[in-house]
């Protein structure tokens, strides 16, 4: 059952970058309060009463817009959604008030247990139904539109009916979700199972498209020597990203743009630079995307 009448971003991130928050600079944030469009957190990482992380956030999110991004939900697994991490999300979204919550196309728990892992599903009818099922009971629980990331994948399942793209589309045509673009998952993808990454940003359903991921990846090869790409979150966005993320731009125009880096964080003008760097594209090359986005 899709739920209506979400509101969209507000203006105050529809065309700027921002970075996630690491503990590392919280201080220099709060004294030097510099110009960034917004700050994204893991919902998992404050799932806590109080402490210094609560303290430095409140802070934080007096100043400035906030994205929240869940990697616990288990979206995809077969197995009902855990209601006690969901009450915990949502006693967190009321204390904070994002302007976007996200969520993993993946799973992540079995038995019980959680696996420290984003893992693939088959693109298949049943999957489809039960994907649906959890993200309606997702937004029914937390009263607002929850976004879907399209993952990171460097395995295909056999039986799958579904292109990725085209199981996405009709997963937010049936729930009313929005969609997190991830560019980079795009590219190691797109490598990983030999996929066009251009072919598949100009199908992906833009107009749902909320938020924006960029990260940098490794590269390794894989036991038959062909390049494998891993989505590693550790170091600056590579050139081609940055070029597909442009051509993004340019089809539907700028929206809020986060610069993923989460391993070796690097001190604060290195990430300050990356979100320079999407503004830059987004200035100059989002203006036929918006006049495309609005016809």
């Amino acid at each position: 059952m899709a739920l209506v009448g979400f509101s969209q971003a507000p203006r105050a991130m529809l065309q700027r970058a921002g970075v996630g928050l690491k503990a590392e600079h919280y201080r220099t944030i709060l004294e030097e309060r510099p110009d960034i469009g917004f700050f994204e957190v893991h919902a998992e990482n404050y799932m806590c009463a109080g402490g210094p992380p609560h303290r430095y956030l409140s802070a934080i999110r007096e100043r400035y817009p906030l994205s929240l991004h869940g990697v616990g939900l288990s979206i995809g697994g077969t197995a009902p959604l855990d209601r006690d991490h969901l009450a915990r999300l949502k006693a967190l979204i009321e204390r904070y008030e994002p302007e976007l919550f996200s969520e993993h196309l993946a799973w992540s728990t079995h038995g019980g247990a959680f696996l420290n892992d984003l893992l693939p599903i088959p693109y298949t009818a049943k999957t489809l139904a039960h994907v649906s099922a959890h993200i309606d009971q997702v937004q029914e629980a937390l009263g607002r539109q929850m976004l879907l990331e399209n993952p990171s994948t460097y395995v295909a399942y056999s039986e799958s009916d579904y292109d990725e793209v085209d199981f996405i589309t009709e997963i937010a045509r049936r729930t009313g979700c929005g969609l997190l673009l991830d560019v980079n998952n795009v590219y190691v993808a797109s490598t990983n199972q030999q996929w066009d990454p251009i072919a598949y940003i100009d199908a992906f359903p833009l107009s749902r498209v909320k938020e924006i991921h960029l990260a940098g990846h490794a590269r390794r090869t894989d036991d038959k020597g062909r390049p494998l790409l891993i989505d590693a979150h550790d170091r600056p966005v590579e050139d081609i990203v940055w070029h597909l993320y442009a051509h993004a731009v340019a089809l539907n125009g700028p929206l809020p743009t986060l610069i993923e880096w989460d391993a070796d964080v690097p001190a604060w003008p290195v990430l300050v630079a990356e979100a320079a760097h999407a503004e830059e594209i987004m200035a100059s090359r989002g203006r036929k995307g918006a006049r495309h986005a609005a016809a």
